[in-house]
């Protein structure tokens, strides 16, 4: 086989599938692996009859095997939105703990390269602002969001141990808030709720007082830094995100605008440990990656928006 072969967990989610194309389109042989828990076979339909392509549906914290020669390992399998992995508890930490352990072993035993999916999240609900890769985090591990937070703030020591450990090629991506065409709308996170709200002609439902801030990644961007990351020789963490904030207000009062909805936003009482700042620092991947955002937030939701325009209204 001549193209180099890449295996991409939860490759029928968002951002999965998205790496699935983009890896496609540079040569490879891909891999994608999912249990459907979160994802959506219709996310990589267009795939399927790619001779480049293949589909395996499987649990990773069960095992993980893929025969011949691989040259790199994404592990973006995990729920990811706080209603999924606060409704799957269980199976987060076993995808971020497990899972792990399980990608690490098979990219020992093929010499691959592997990539983790880690998070914003890491940081908690934050004490430094902007956060950068020297900041520790603020989390509480008991508490509701614990699954996912420490779930991903063991995978990254894992990742490390290896890395030190059996001298394997590593690399950790600290991902910010990503939107972008193959969001559920379901997912509770705020940049789909308030889109299909809007359309629907719903109110839209913040938490808190809204004044908590957000940053907003389009895929694209984030895609392309990962994809960089992946290429370097960097093995410390590296924060990939788009440094433009926004209020939860002021992201309500433009989808709004966006949709010619006549909405109003109404207000619910703020999850437990729910960020009141997000906002990364994104220095060290100017730095070593030479990558920056390039889509703005306008840019972004226009496509974004058509596609969950034909989701919700058809």
């Amino acid at each position: 086989m001549s193209k180099k072969k890449v295996l991409i967990t939860g490759g029928a989610g968002f951002l999965g599938s998205h790496l699935c194309d983009r890896f496609i389109k540079e040569g490879y042989h891909v891999v994608a692996m999912d249990n459907l828990l979160t994802g959506d076979i219709g996310n990589i339909a267009h795939l399927m009859g790619n001779k480049d392509f293949e589909f395996q549906h499987h649990d990773v914290s069960k095992y993980v095997h893929v025969s011949g020669d691989l040259k790199y390992i994404l592990h973006f399998a995990s729920p990811a939105s706080p209603i999924d992995y606060l409704k799957m508890p269980i199976q987060t930490m076993k995808v971020g703990s497990l899972g792990t352990l399980n990608c690490l072993g098979l990219a020992k035993e093929k010499g691959a390269r592997m990539l983790i999916a880690s998070t914003s999240e890491v940081y908690g609900d934050p004490l430094v602002h902007p956060q950068n890769e020297e900041y520790w985090g603020n989390v509480n591990p008991v508490g509701p969001r614990g699954v996912y937070d420490e779930a991903k703030r063991f995978q990254e020591a894992l990742t490390m141990a290896y890395h030190t450990f059996h001298g394997l090629e590593t690399r950790i991506v600290r991902i910010f808030n990503t939107f972008g065409p193959r969001m559920r709308l379901d997912d509770g996170r705020v940049l789909p709720a308030f889109i299909s709200q809007a359309l629907r002609g719903e109110n839209l439902t913040a938490f808190g007082d809204g004044s908590q801030t957000r940053s907003f990644t389009y895929v694209d961007d984030l895609v392309e830094g990962i994809f960089r990351l992946l290429n370097s020789e960097y093995a410390q963490p590296v924060n990939i995100g788009n440094p433009e904030e926004i209020t939860i207000n002021e992201f309500g009062e433009e989808i709004i605008r966006l949709t010619g909805s006549k909405s109003k936003i109404i207000y619910k009482d703020l999850p437990k440990d729910d960020p009141k700042q997000r906002k990364p620092d994104i220095t060290l991947a100017k730095k070593v990656l030479d990558w920056e955002p390039k889509f703005t937030r306008a840019q972004g939701l226009e496509p974004t928006l058509e596609y969950f325009q034909k989701k919700v209204l058809g």
